[in-house]
């Protein structure tokens, strides 16, 4: 019996941004980072600022993945020699129409500044390392793919 092969495609984004002084990550149930350059100590869900990318740049492909529900999104935080991997769902409602901004929620609610809803991880739950790092400046390199469930060929 042959085995029959299946396909995926993933799309994927790269996005950098860096630390500030002011980055805190205590929010419970979101995690942003955003194209301003600067941070106030209120935006305790801001992991990282003065990004290259919002999620209107993203590619139409990683749209059109992140509007089906069972799309699973898989966001790699990179900083320095530490990782974290949080895991989240799309939504047919996320349109990705924010210039300056990239929200993963746990909830499920949507607005155009969020990237993924039902996200197993907030900013409170990201390695107190990874924190710290940021809080010197450090550079943050975010990995983003969309794998869309199969039914969706």
């Amino acid at each position: 019996m042959v085995g029959r092969k299946i396909t995926i495609r993933i799309a994927r984004e790269r996005i950098f941004a860096r630390g500030h002084p002011n980055i805190r990550g205590l929010h419970r149930t979101t995690i942003e980072i955003t194209k301003d350059t600067w941070l106030t100590p209120r935006g305790d869900c801001i992991i990282g600022i003065s990004a290259n990318k919002a999620l209107r740049d993203f590619n139409p492909l990683f749209k059109y993945y992140a509007r089906h529900s069972k799309t699973r999104i898989i966001v790699v935080l990179r900083v320095g020699s530490f990782r974290e991997v949080i895991v989240g769902y799309g939504h047919p409602n996320l349109t990705y129409e924010s210039a300056t901004s990239i929200v993963i929620r746990k909830s499920t609610y949507t607005c155009p500044r969020t990237l993924m809803i039902k996200s197993n991880k907030s900013a409170i739950d990201i390695d107190r390392r990874i924190i710290r790092a940021l809080r010197l400046g450090a550079k943050l390199i975010v990995d983003f793919y969309a794998i869309p469930p199969p039914t969706l060929f």
